[in-house]
Parts: C-alpha cells; sequence; structure tokens
C-alpha cells in the first residue's frame, strides 16, 4: 500500500516584547537550522505544511521565543504523532510536516506566504512544480495582518483553519470563506464575567481592554451586561499596540491616573496582539491591590517572570473548558534535545535552563544536568498543563486529519478517492470537509468548525497562584455555563480563592456603601447610579433588602419596627375589662350603680319622712332611675364593640343624662314655685298642685330622641379600627358617624344643663327647711365643670384612651348629681333622724315666721 507526506502548515506571527535571551556562542545557533521537518513513511510530491512559523537570529544575539509559542509548537507535534499512530484514521498515510520561522512583520509574513502557495523562493504567484504545493495551513493571524494574508489565500482559495480565538467579524464580514475556526464562541464571556460581579456584589468595575476590534467588541458586550444588572462601569481604557515600548516607557501614566484609584477590581480584555502592552503598565506601577478579571489569553503574558510582589497575584481567569489531553505532560517530559537533534528549540532551552556548555567541534550541548526534562522547568518558564491555544491547534491539526480521512476514505461529502494515484487534489476540495466536520477529539470533547452550529463555551474560572522563584499555581474555583438553568449557570469555592496581595478577605468594589435594611438609596447629582447616599425611610416605611431605591409603606394592620426594616402585626386592642383602666372603670360604674340602688332603697324606705317627701318625692325617684341608667350604660363602653353596643351606647348616654338633667331643672322649677306661692288659689298654686314642672322630662327627653332617631337615620355609630392614634397597635373603637349629630346630642344636653344650672343658682338663697336649691346648684356647676373639660380632653387623647374619658366623664358628671343632691339628705336620713321630723320641721317653721315678722 502506498503512503503519502501531506504536510501541515502553522502560520503563527510574534511580536515584541517577549522573552530574550543571550548566548556566548552564536555561531553555533547560526549554524543551526531554525526549520523542523518530518518525513512521512513515504515522501511524495505532495505536501502539506502544518506549521510555518519564523523566529529568525536578530543581529545583537537575541533570540526571542516564548514558552507558550513552545507549547502551542508541542501539542502540533504530538497531535501529528498521535494521529501517525491511529490505525483507524488515515491508516497508511503518515502526515508529516515543516517548520519555518521568521519576524514579525508583514512583509516576512506576506512572503512566506507566497513560498507557502507557490513553492517558489524567487518568483512569486508561479507554480513551477506540484512538490511545495500546499493544500492546508493552521493560522492565528490577528486582524492587521489577516487584511494582507486573507486576500491573498483567497486567491488560491487556500484552506485556512485558524486555532486562535473565535472571532465572529471573519464569518460575518464574508470576506474569509476559506478560513475555518477551531474555538468555540466566546459570545458569553462578557455574561460569565457579569455574572462573578454580582456574586461578590461588585458594583463599581474598571475597563481596560485594547484597541483591536475584539477588544472593541468586547468592550460594548460587557457594558451593555453590566447596565443590564445596575453595575455601573468606573473607567475605560483602551490600550493602543504602542502604548508601551522599550524606549517610551514614560506612556505608563495614560492609564492609570487618578479616576482609577477608587476602584478595585478591574476587568482587562486581552487579545494576542497587546497583552504584553497592558501587563508591562501594570507591572510597571506595582498594582497589587487590584482584583484582576481577565481572558484566557492572559495565560502567556507573564512568561518568563519572577515576581515576588507580584501584580498579578490572585488574578481570575475564564478559561475555556476542555478536558486533559491524556499523554501531553508524558510526551513534554521526554522532549530532549538528544531525543530531537534537529529541533533548534529545545536546544535553546536546554542550554538557558539546565547550565549546558557548547562543544566546539560540532556546536552540541554537553556537560547539562543529568536527567532532566522541561517539567522540571518552573511554571514561568515552561507549564506543562496544556493552554487554550495549544488545545485548539491541538484540535486543528485533528480536524484537518479527520477532513483528510473524510475526503479520501468517506462517503458523507461526495465519492471518496479510493484510487491512491488518483489523490492529487487541489487545495480547495478540503473546504466542504472542513467545514462540516464534527467529531470528538480523543479527550471526549467535541469539536464543530461549522460556525453557525458551533456551541458557546464553557468556562473554567481560574484562580492564578504566583510566589517567589516561578512556583506558579493555576487553581481551577469555579465553572461558568450559559446554558445552565437559572441561579445555576455559576458555581464557584470561595474558600479556594487566594486574592491580589495584601488581601485576605473579599475585597469591595462600591461607589458607595451599600444601604442597609431600613434606609433607601438617594441618587448623588451628577454621579453613576452606583454613587449615592443613604436615608432612612419614613414613618411606617421600611426596606427589608440592601441597596433598595424606594421604601415600601406598611399595610394598615402592620406597623414598622424601630429598626425599619420589617413589618410587624399591630396588636388589637381596645377598652377591655381585662385591663387595668377597664377593671377601675368598670368597678367604679357597679360601684356609683350600687350606691345609687341603695339610696334609691333608702328613700323608698323613707318615703313617709318630710326630707323624702320635699320636693317632689317622685322627682326624686326619676331622678335615681336615669342615674342608674347612667352608670349601667358607661359598661357597654368598656368590651368589644360591635354594632348594638355602637348604638346603645351613645342613645343611652343621651337620653339618660337628658332625663336626669331635666329631672333637675324640674325639681329646681319646683323649688321655685313653692316659695313663690304666698296666698291660696293663685295659679302658680294651681301648677304646683298640678304637678306641671315634671311635664318638662318627657318634652326634653322628646326633644332628645328625636336627635338621636336623626342620628341614627342618617349616620348612626360603627365599628372602626385606629390604625394610626398608637404605634404597632389597632384600636377596635365606635365611630360616631356622624360628628355633627353628636355635637347636637352633647350641646343639646349641655344647654339643658346650663338652664338648670342658671335657675338654681337664682333660687339658692330661698328659705326653707329642706331647700335644694344650694345642692342643685353645686350639682349642675359639677356636672357642667365635668362636661367642659371633658371636651379639649376627649380630642387630645387617642385610642381606647379617648373611650376611657369618655367613660370617666359620664362617671363623674353622674357621681356630682348623686353625691351633691343625695347625701345630705342620706346624712339627715341615717344619722340625725331628730332632724327628719313632723315637730321639728313646725317649730323651726314658726321660729322663722317670727324672725320674719320681727324685721
Amino acid at each position: 500500500t502506498s503512503k503519502m507526506l501531506p504536510l501541515i502548515v502553522l502560520f503563527l506571527p510574534l511580536k515584541l516584547p517577549i522573552l530574550v535571551c543571550t548566548f556566548e556562542n552564536e555561531a553555533c545557533l547560526y549554524q543551526r537550522s531554525t526549520s523542523v521537518h518530518k518525513d512521512g513513511d513515504v515522501y511524495s510530491f505532495q505536501c502539506f505544511y502544518l506549521f510555518a512559523t519564523t523566529l529568525r537570529l536578530l543581529k545583537k544575539s537575541y533570540f526571542k521565543l516564548t514558552p507558550s509559542n513552545y507549547q502551542n509548537y508541542l501539542a502540533f507535534t504530538f497531535a501529528v504523532e498521535e494521529i501517525n499512530r491511529n490505525p483507524h484514521l488515515l491508516p497508511n498515510i503518515s502526515l508529516g510536516y515543516e517548520f519555518h520561522n521568521f519576524i514579525y512583520s508583514h512583509w516576512r509574513i506576506l512572503e512566506n506566504s507566497f513560498i507557502l502557495l507557490t513553492g517558489q523562493h524567487e518568483i512569486p504567484n508561479y507554480v513551477c512544480g506540484k512538490k511545495s504545493k500546499c493544500s492546508a495551513v493552521l493560522t492565528d493571524i490577528p486582524w492587521d495582518t489577516s487584511a494582507q494574508i486573507g486576500p491573498l489565500m483567497e486567491l488560491y482559495k487556500f484552506p485556512q483553519v485558524s486555532f486562535g480565538f473565535f472571532d465572529p467579524t471573519f464569518t460575518e464580514s464574508g470576506q474569509y470563506p476559506s478560513l475555518h475556526q477551531v474555538a468555540q464562541k466566546d459570545t458569553h464571556l462578557a455574561f460569565g464575567m457579569v455574572s462573578l460581579m454580582l456574586h461578590f456584589h461588585w458594583t463599581w468595575v474598571g475597563l481596560l481592554t485594547t484597541e483591536g476590534h475584539k477588544g472593541l467588541q468586547f468592550l460594548s458586550n460587557v457594558r451593555t451586561e453590566m447596565d443590564r444588572n445596575r453595575i455601573c462601569v468606573a473607567f475605560v481604557k483602551i490600550v493602543s499596540s504602542a502604548t508601551v515600548s522599550y524606549l517610551s516607557v514614560m506612556q505608563k501614566h495614560d492609564i492609570w491616573t487618578a479616576d482609577t484609584s477608587s476602584v478595585n477590581v478591574v476587568v482587562i480584555y486581552y487579545d494576542t496582539d497587546s497583552q504584553n502592552d497592558v501587563s508591562y503598565n501594570i507591572v510597571q506601577n506595582l498594582m497589587t491591590w487590584k482584583v484582576w478579571m481577565t481572558n484566557s489569553q492572559w495565560q502567556a503574558v507573564l512568561d518568563g517572570r519572577n515576581f515576588i510582589l507580584d501584580s498579578f497575584h490572585g488574578v481570575l481567569v475564564f478559561s475555556h473548558h476542555h478536558e486533559e489531553i491524556s499523554g501531553f505532560k508524558t510526551y513534554v517530559q521526554e522532549a530532549t534535545p538528544f531525543k530531537y537533534p534537529g529541533d533548534t528549540y529545545l536546544f535553546v532551552y536546554w542550554y538557558k535552563n539546565f547550565h549546558c556548555s557548547f562543544s566546539e567541534s560540532d556546536c552540541t550541548l554537553k556537560n547539562c544536568t543529568p536527567n532532566v526534562s522541561l517539567a522540571w522547568l518552573p511554571l514561568n518558564h515552561f507549564d506543562t498543563a496544556m493552554s487554550d491555544r495549544s488545545y485548539n491547534i491541538y484540535n486543528g491539526v485533528y480536524a484537518v486529519a479527520h477532513a483528510l480521512h473524510v475526503m479520501l476514505f468517506g462517503e458523507e461529502q461526495g465519492p471518496p478517492m479510493r484510487n491512491r494515484k488518483m489523490m492529487m487534489f487541489s487545495s480547495w476540495q478540503l473546504h466542504p470537509f472542513l467545514k462540516n466536520i464534527q467529531f470528538s477529539n480523543p479527550a471526549g470533547d467535541q469539536v464543530n468548525l461549522n460556525d453557525r452550529s458551533k456551541l458557546d463555551s464553557e468556562y473554567d474560572i481560574l484562580n492564578f497562584w504566583n510566589f517567589p522563584e516561578g512556583l506558579r499555581l493555576k487553581v481551577k474555583v469555579g465553572t461558568f455555563t450559559s446554558h445552565g438553568p437559572h441561579g445555576q449557570k455559576m458555581t464557584l469555592s470561595e474558600d479556594m480563592i487566594e486574592w491580589t496581595t495584601g488581601v485576605t478577605e473579599i475585597p469591595l468594589s462600591v461607589c458607595s456603601e451599600s444601604c442597609h435594611p431600613g434606609f433607601r438609596k438617594s441618587p448623588q447629582e451628577g454621579k453613576a447610579p452606583c454613587c449615592f447616599d443613604c436615608i432612612p425611610c419614613a414613618d411606617n416605611e421600611i426596606t427589608n433588602e440592601t441597596d433598595m431605591e424606594q421604601c415600601a409603606k406598611c399595610l394598615g394592620h402592620q406597623y414598622a419596627n424601630t429598626q425599619r426594616n420589617h413589618c410587624l402585626h399591630k396588636t388589637v386592642t381596645f377598652l377591655a375589662y381585662e385591663d387595668p383602666l377597664g377593671k377601675v372603670l368598670a368597678g367604679t360604674a357597679l360601684s356609683l350603680t350600687v350606691l345609687t340602688a341603695a339610696v334609691l332603697w333608702l328613700f323608698v324606705k323613707h318615703q313617709d319622712t318630710p326630707i323624702v317627701k320635699a320636693n317632689n318625692q317622685a322627682l326624686s325617684y326619676t331622678l335615681l332611675i336615669s342615674l342608674l341608667s347612667c352608670f349601667l350604660c358607661s359598661l357597654l363602653f368598656i368590651g368589644h364593640p360591635n354594632t348594638t353596643t355602637c348604638i346603645l351606647q351613645q342613645t343611652i348616654f343621651a337620653v339618660a343624662f337628658t332625663v336626669a338633667v331635666s329631672t333637675v331643672l324640674a325639681k329646681t322649677i319646683t323649688v321655685v314655685l313653692a316659695f313663690k306661692i304666698t296666698a291660696p288659689g293663685k295659679r302658680m298654686r294651681q301648677l304646683l298642685v298640678s304637678r306641671t314642672p315634671n311635664s318638662i322630662i318627657p318634652i326634653c327627653s322628646l326633644i332628645q330622641l328625636t336627635l338621636c332617631g336623626i342620628w341614627m337615620g342618617t349616620n348612626p355609630p360603627y365599628i372602626d379600627r385606629d390604625t394610626h392614634s398608637v404605634h404597632g397597635h389597632i384600636i377596635i373603637v365606635c365611630n360616631k358617624g356622624s360628628l355633627t349629630a353628636f355635637y347636637c346630642v352633647l350641646g343639646y344636653l349641655g344647654s339643658l344643663a346650663l338652664v338648670s344650672f342658671t335657675v338654681a343658682f337664682l333660687a339658692r338663697n330661698l328659705p326653707d327647711t329642706f331647700n335644694e336649691a344650694k345642692f342643685l346648684t353645686f350639682s349642675m356647676l359639677v356636672f357642667c365643670g365635668v362636661w367642659v373639660t371633658f371636651l379639649p380632653v376627649y380630642h387630645s387623647s387617642k385610642g381606647k384612651e379617648m373611650v376611657a374619658m369618655e367613660v370617666f366623664s359620664i362617671l363623674a358628671s353622674g357621681a356630682g348629681l348623686l353625691v351633691c343632691i343625695f347625701v345630705p339628705k342620706c346624712y339627715i336620713i341615717l344619722l340625725r333622724p331628730e332632724r327628719n321630723s313632723i315637730i321639728r320641721i313646725r317649730n323651726k317653721t314658726h321660729s322663722m315666721r317670727k324672725e320674719s315678722s320681727y324685721h
């Protein structure tokens, strides 16, 4: 079976500044080839370049090479050897490659592109032999270079497999249909970074990006996500690719200015072109107090540096998730310049790191540290863990191999080229196979070169630890996937995170401290929304979360606690019998009721005595019964109110006191009429005999009943919930309904009392044995004084104290009438019975007449 040697080209321009080393014997290096070549089992006129990059020796003895680029080369060669050992992929066909180097230069890249396309070193754009014809190239071309390389490749429809980070611009523009991208999409990188900000409550974040189109696109994406999640952009710095150079280090102050001092978290977006520019600026400023959050391009930034006080210690890196490639670390460990004597790069590494010297005869290495490998080097010199770019190169090689396999052996994309004599194919024939190729690599990850069906990336969140002497660790502390359910897109192990130098706890990055519950945010005029003052909530308003913009008012049955961060249920209260105040008032009402009943019993028992018969015995009984009603109606104000008690307490109170006051008025008029009668047969005597004054009681009571009827018929009292009078309480009270009707009833009662007081006051000095005028005057004075005091105190009281004041006024005014009118009579009946006899009264009356005649 014949075998062929496809040679694959990898195109990797490099840029200053990078790792620099100087050699003692420069002539030895000039004797060595900077190209690497691997034949297949059978060399054919077909050539299929995979890796074409140039790292020429510069004048003045400088050699530029970065460990990350060399890892890319090792990943490439490892993939080629792994494919050649695989009997199921391209069977009986060995892959070969050539590796060339050139300085980063647009002209050099363009020149070598002609060489790769035509196989000619002297005549461009002219193919004179099929032996050097190229079929595909792996590239990581930056945007500015692609403008020159891309059109040239498209002229030949030359397949380009890009292992750089996915750039949608190439697909959307349609200018490079021959370009196939291996990397996953970075659509949700901004979303992932903002999710991390939200997790740590970072709301004041700076943005630092490069001026390339990828950096500007990321800047637009991350600002959109930050605005959507109310995270403020503290500053935006866009770094030009010429910001830092060894000849102009004074430009370092262009990035870090006064407006960056308040920011503790900075997002840095690196692309391949400017990563060293940004890092150099940060390192020069020794900014060790910042938390850096960046993308996986950063991982090549610190190659070769030994930072004791490291600005990047604790950086959080969003790296594309991929499984570990089995056997790669072993392959790296076994790679030595003695095993691969033609590899100039291993030659350089051994000389620089393992104390080797040159043999003068053949410029080979000698006296090296024995039994060493690249894995022995510190991680800042060489990291054996495969980076994202190396992983993409690995997948790119497999993508080309799978596309070749399908084209040569499969039936999926058209008739296979089974005839080995027909294996001379044009490069453009590989395009449809590369475009739609999908496969699982040896690690089990899915690889898809179709841009439209390519899935978004899953990210590993890495924490970079850097210690003296090149000891480094990249620790996986979390993951992020845009496909996860809400609230579970990101997982994070906070206890594993090593923060930036000098920080032991989760750092804060806010413009203003959070407003705690009980406060609301008040924006600061002219500043970003994240800059605000904290204002306490108003009365009965709360905030139960941090950074609330508005306070929420508690419902009617709730009230705000003293911290104003929680609404509590109000206590339902009323003037209950169980309350101390309710007990006192109820006990007083019952005591006065019993006392009034005792006086009534005493008067009934001694109804035939002169003192009881004086001043109209029936009126005394009526007054005592009305007072009983007044004392008992006060009990209606105590206890849980209901509609019935609310109506009864007002009507009984009004009618009972109207009867009592009108009775006092009738008694007073009776006294006046009794003293105005000087001769029998006069009209006043007829009024007294016919008991006309007693008719005042039903007339006055009827008027009061009419007023109460109008009140109850229009707007009667009802049960009300007073939620404002007492903080934290809902007071069940009887609302008066119509305040106008209430004051009309009260005013009418006051008018009767005032008339009674006036009449009694005028009759206070009339002589008689049992003249009640003085006692009636004093009783009405007490009555009026109580109710005049009641009105202002009633209106200044709140809640159940208002009800208690009304009950107290009822009891006090009723007690005033009882004590002032009936206690003197009870005193005579019980303690001075001799004064309550007919003989004593006649003797006193005779003496009073004699005294009157004498005068």
